[in-house]
């Protein structure tokens, strides 16, 4: 028999429970576990005033950007409404049916304001860092870093080419926030101070994004997003925004191995990366603070004429000089100078000469510089570090290494395929800095989630 017809009809009274209808195996069952926020009101009293009209619970904000960031929901507005909708979202939130979800805009007041002048999305990340720690999943033994390039929210139709761009002719009273950021990072390392060369072109809407074709297809604006993790179970240590270049994505390294040595005191025995990182500067900064660099070493002097390379002479450390194949002594100096502004100074570039009378006589002149009076060798101020990197790409833990570099290429991939974190929505060093904390964050509460899952609860007949 067919039963009657469904009418929706109002109760006036309801029994109704959100904990009941969250499923025990959902993933926020999991990370809710291990959210941590008793401390964020502590760390920012002293930006919120002692009068006025209640606020609005930061930790409702910050669950809310979780929620966003764990799903890949980019949009605030689109945030707002799903946690409204979402049964299991507002559980997360701790918000009853009848509590009202926040305004997209508070959002915008209090990153902008409260959330930067405190740290609060850094002290964030760093508290989920602690939680791995203490859940055994980082050792701080085999570190690995590397960069990803995340698109900007610019441009070209809104730029303006190298020759054209004057930065000193910005009112930053009259500029936009991420212009007034830009002005404010032209000294630091991370962005203007990272090379001297300017990029090709200079977006308008997000001046310290960098121009660049580095994926080998149309050029876009960037930020680099920079990872270090511990290889042990892809833990995120640490995360840090910079310009799109080598130079500056290099340089970042220093900044992270310095920040999780104070901050968690971990000081790796090896570091692991790609060969955009083995310049002698930052091999001979590891070396110095014993960290075995398992990096390919960044080497421009092979030949491709088949004529021997430096890697065919061996080095004398003793008598400071190049033997060749031959046995042929090849010096940087031939006699002690009276003057020591003329003899070596141990910094930059040294050059290394064969006797032009031993050359022009020996029979394999055609194999070494057929088209030179005399063989020269130059040798960088960090050649000894870079032999040790040489030395360690002989060994089976390299290779082993170079298998686990591919954990934070992964965590990559997942940020930009599950996460959709592909193009940034908001502007500026610290906006990219912001979005790449909280994806972080997010990525490190889903890992702790995987690892160590909610437990299930039978339900009663």
């Amino acid at each position: 028999m067919m039963g009657p017809k469904q009418e929706a009809q109002a109760a006036l009274f309801y029994e109704f429970s959100l904990e009941d209808h969250v499923p025990q195996d959902h993933l926020l069952r999991s990370i809710d576990r291990f959210v941590d926020l008793g401390s964020i009101r502590g760390h920012l009293s002293e930006f919120y005033s002692h009068t006025g009209r209640p606020s609005v619970d930061p930790e409702l904000l910050i669950r809310m950007l979780l929620v966003g960031y764990c799903f890949g929901i980019r949009s605030e507005r689109r945030l707002c409404e799903e946690v409204h909708l979402n049964l299991v979202y507002r559980w997360f939130c701790s918000l009853d049916l009848s509590d009202r979800v926040p305004d997209h805009s508070t959002f915008s007041k209090n990153r902008h304001g409260r959330f930067r002048d405190s740290e609060l999305l850094r002290h964030l990340f760093e508290t989920t860092v602690a939680r791995c720690i203490a859940e055994g999943l980082v050792s701080g033994q085999r570190m690995a870093i590397d960069a990803s390039l995340i698109e900007a929210d610019a441009n070209k139709q809104n730029s303006t080419p190298k020759e054209e761009w004057n930065a000193a002719g910005i009112d930053p009273a009259n500029a936009p926030r991420a212009v007034r950021e830009y002005l404010d990072t032209l000294d630091e390392a991370a962005f203007g101070a990272a090379s001297e060369v300017q990029p090709k072109f200079t977006s308008h809407s997000d001046p310290a994004s960098q121009w660049t074709a580095a994926r080998k297809g149309p050029a876009f604006f960037s930020y680099s997003d920079n990872y270090l993790i511990d290889t042990d179970h892809g833990v995120i240590v640490d995360v840090e925004a910079t310009r799109s270049i080598r130079q500056a994505e290099v340089g970042s390294t220093k900044t992270m191995l310095n920040r999780v040595k104070a901050k968690f005191d971990l000081h790796p025995e090896r570091l692991i990366a790609d060969t955009a990182y083995g310049t002698g500067p930052l091999l001979g900064r590891l070396v110095d603070r014993k960290i075995a660099p398992h990096i390919p070493v960044f080497d421009k002097a092979g030949r491709s004429d088949g004529t021997w390379s430096r890697a065919d002479f061996e080095w004398d450390a003793e008598n400071d000089q190049y033997i060749c194949p031959e046995g042929h002594a090849l010096k940087q100096f031939r006699r002690n100078y009276s003057d020591p502004n003329r003899g070596p100074t141990g910094k930059g570039t040294a050059r290394y000469r064969a006797l032009k009378d031993v050359c022009q006589a020996c029979p394999s002149k055609a194999k070494c510089c057929p088209n030179a009076d005399a063989r020269k060798i130059t040798r960088e101020e960090h050649e000894d570090a870079r032999q040790v990197a040489r030395d360690i790409a002989k060994t089976r833990q390299y290779d082993i290494s170079m298998k686990l570099r591919k954990k934070v290429e992964m965590l990559f991939a997942h940020l930009k395929r599950s996460l959709g974190l592909g193009r940034l929505r908001l502007r500026g060093p610290c906006g990219a800095n912001d979005e790449f904390l909280l994806a972080a964050t997010a990525q490190n509460l889903r890992k702790l989630a995987k690892i160590f899952p909610a437990p299930q609860q039978t339900r009663k007949a």
